[in-house]
């Protein structure tokens, strides 16, 4: 019966069945061997989809890398075209000469106040001497005149008359108006010899210095460059789909290309206005519109001015370096260990699909900043001596009444 069960099963199953039994030379396998070359391929199926499964979180890996790093680049608020710019004060002087004395050189640190050079004082010494003369003459002749007046108002009028009376009051208001004159030159005279001392309007650094002793100094011609050190700031220029994240006074680090150390800032004022090459009139006077590629647009740039409030030990400021500003805006909560900076990453490519809104601080007139206001002291006018202080004693008793005497 066994036999004929044999010989009426299926050939193929008999021989899968065979086969899985029996070793390559046809003979049974004996039981251990077949756990073990099942236990093979289970193993073979594990590693199989361990490296599977390992390459499928690699590949996210990359994607979410990628992602993150493209929100950062693209859209978070930094940039690497950023400048540290300052004021220059361009020193012209006020008085025409020949420059004799120069006691600063090339990078020298000045202060407010400091002498930077001195033109030839003769010829404006010989014109305060001039006019002083003049005034002396004048306020004799001015002295004379007014003594003569009010003896003649006290004169009855047996020994003078009205028209008389009015002829002496009119010569001393014409000596009073000469002498106010020549007054007032004198104090120019004196002003303009003090402005023989050329001094730094502002402190800092004397930059690019060319000007050397027996120069010909030019009224109102510059001819020294002094860089205010107290004025530094840096511009980022930041591409205008980042300005949305910008607020005044956010907090900014701006890194200079030789130090890894930051400066630290923060955001002062928003540019509202570039130049818009559209707007130039072509040929003809007709707007000249530059042609552009509707696939690709460029971002425009603007200019944001980063006040500066620390500056490391060890790190000059020296105008036109480059600098990559970063901007932290205020609203934001800085993560606790790389758990949190992870997971604020990720939070933040939603940022690709949908765009941050700007908030209401960051449009209107706030964006102008504080106004600062800035002068120079401007020269005083002397007092105007007295005639009887330059001449004392000149005219006693001429005007007195006869009758009193």
């Amino acid at each position: 019966m066994a036999a004929l069960a044999l010989e009426g099963a299926d050939p193929h199953s008999q021989s899968a069945s065979y086969l899985a039994a029996s070793d390559p030379a046809g003979q049974p396998m004996p039981p251990l061997e077949r756990s073990h070359r099942l236990g093979h391929r289970i193993f073979r199926v594990v590693r199989w989809s361990a490296k599977l499964a390992a390459t499928l979180l690699i590949v996210a890996l990359a994607v979410t890398i990628a992602l993150m790093t493209w929100q950062y680049y693209v859209l978070s608020p930094w940039t690497r075209n950023g400048a540290v710019r300052v004021q220059v004060a361009n020193v012209a002087p006020q008085v025409s000469g020949e420059i004799i004395e120069l006691p600063v050189v090339d990078n020298q640190l000045v202060h407010k106040g400091d002498l930077l050079y001195v033109i030839d004082p003769f010829d404006f010494q010989v014109a305060v001497h001039t006019a002083q003369a003049h005034v002396a003459q004048l306020a004799a002749d001015l002295q004379v005149k007014q003594a003569q007046s009010q003896r003649r108002q006290h004169l009855s009028s047996e020994a003078t008359t009205p028209e008389e009376q009015q002829i002496f009051a009119g010569n001393a208001a014409q000596a009073q108006a000469a002498y106010d004159a020549a007054a007032q030159q004198l104090a120019l005279a004196q002003l303009n010899l003090k402005r023989t001392r050329v001094t730094s309007p502002v402190n800092g650094y004397v930059t690019n210095l060319l000007l050397r002793v027996g120069d010909f100094a030019s009224q109102g011609s510059s001819n020294i460059t002094v860089v205010d050190s107290d004025s530094y700031w840096i511009d980022g220029y930041f591409e205008e789909t980042k300005l949305s994240q910008i607020c005044l006074g956010d907090k900014a680090e701006a890194k200079l290309m030789s130090y890894p150390v930051p400066i630290t800032g923060h955001v002062e004022t928003i540019t509202r206005g570039i130049s818009v090459s559209n707007a130039e009139a072509g040929t003809q006077g007709l707007p000249n519109v530059d042609p552009i590629y509707t696939w690709v647009r460029l971002a425009q740039r603007v200019p944001v001015r980063i006040a500066i409030d620390t500056v490391p030990a060890g790190v000059p400021l020296i105008s036109g370096m480059t600098a990559t500003v970063t901007i932290d805006p205020a609203d934001a909560v800085a993560p606790q260990g790389w758990q949190e900076a992870v997971r604020s990453r990720i939070d933040r490519l939603g940022q690709l699909f949908s765009p941050t809104m700007p908030t209401s601080q960051c449009v209107g007139s706030a964006l102008q900043g504080t106004p600062v206001h800035e002068s120079l002291e401007a020269p005083e006018e002397p007092p105007e001596p007295s005639p009887k202080d330059i001449n004392p004693g000149l005219v006693p008793g001429i005007d007195i009444s006869p009758r009193i005497k």
